[in-house]
């Protein structure tokens, strides 16, 4: 399905003229100068030419060496949107590098970053997310998004943002939540991620289910799980066409299920039937997490009852070639089979 993305060109009435580059170690100094220029183009220009540069990691080092982290800092709160544009794509650059990461810590990037959030140019709030995500995908700048008090703010944008952005702050949430999953329960997370359950994207279905997996470690993300109704759609996701989307909902299922109450909601919504289904997929990931499901589920003795029809099916999934399933299968049979 087509969808709309967010156009990376620099507005039709901006010079696209770069600074010129000094020579040698000369260069990130002046660029770094430049950015500090009262003059709006001189400040423009560097910044076009500094995104050129930090594309070598080797100049990453020297840049910050040199103090663009505290440049860029200042430029996150400029009132021109090309300057803020090229700021925030220069620190998302900076941001895969493990040096890039520790001078976001160092310099308190975090929150002025995330105050673009509001920002009314699309592009700047996907650099600015991408960044965020970038940055969280490590425990220190996870724990930095955490103590910063961000996951609400992120759960509220992920209301109403672009389907493009949406994806980056689902990925920031997924990183943050292995840290810290009570921030998100209290801003109403569960409700956001299951709305997202039956999203026209199947990338946003994916990385909502595997965020109400995560959300869920917690007996209150389970409990929550249950009130919200996640379990139906997780259960309609079953069947889905993409195997990322059937594998994460299946995910999502075997942890909510690991309790009483989220075993009978699961009964209740058919995940049974439909997770049997999944014994023979394809993927491997999608066998391994419907196998563990049913486990769980034939906990419950009603649950076992229905899966006695089936427990031969899922006995030929213990010549399965990833050893993983076959040991998932192994279990199940045990666990379905089990008599008092």
């Amino acid at each position: 399905m087509a969808t709309t993305r967010i156009t990376t060109q620099l507005p039709p009435n901006i010079d696209v003229t770069k600074a010129p580059l000094a020579y040698g170690d000369r260069a990130l100094p002046k660029l770094n100068r430049e950015l500090k220029d009262p003059e709006l183009i001189t400040r423009q220009r560097a910044l076009r030419t500094l995104c050129d540069c930090l594309h070598d990691p080797e100049n990453i080092a020297e840049a910050l060496k040199v103090g663009v982290a505290e440049s860029l800092k200042a430029l996150l709160s400029d009132q021109d949107g090309t300057v803020r544009h090229k700021t925030t794509e220069a620190l998302y650059i900076i941001s895969g590098h493990n040096i890039g990461r520790d001078a976001f810590i160092e310099c308190s990037i975090i929150f002025p970053l995330s105050k673009l959030f509001d920002d009314e140019l699309d592009i700047v709030r996907r650099n600015a997310h991408m960044a965020m995500e970038m940055l969280t995908e490590f425990y220190p700048g996870a724990e930095g998004v955490v103590e910063t008090h961000l996951i609400p703010i992120l759960v509220d944008k992920l209301k109403i943002e672009v389907d493009e952005i949406k994806e980056y702050i689902l990925d920031t949430l997924h990183f943050c939540m292995r840290l810290d999953q009570v921030q998100a329960l209290i801003a109403g997370a569960m409700e956001v991620f299951t709305e997202l359950l039956l999203h026209n994207s199947p990338i946003i279905r994916a990385k909502a289910a595997r965020d109400v997996m995560d959300l869920s470690v917690p007996l209150d993300g389970k409990r929550k799980a249950c009130e919200c109704n996640s379990l139906p759609s997780l259960v309609t996701l079953l069947s889905d066409d993409e195997p990322d989307v059937r594998a994460k909902a299946a995910g999502a299922i075997m942890t909510i299920t690991i309790t009483t109450q989220g075993k009978y909601t699961a009964i209740k919504a058919g995940a049974i039937p439909e997770l049997v289904k999944l014994v023979d997929d394809e993927s491997s990931e999608v066998r391994l997490n419907a196998i563990t499901a049913i486990t769980t589920l034939s906990e419950a003795p009603e649950g076992r009852k229905e899966l006695l029809e089936d427990v031969d099916r899922i006995k030929k999934r213990t010549e399965d070639e990833s050893a993983a399933v076959v040991k998932a299968a192994e279990i199940a049979v045990r666990v379905i089979t089990w008599k008092p």
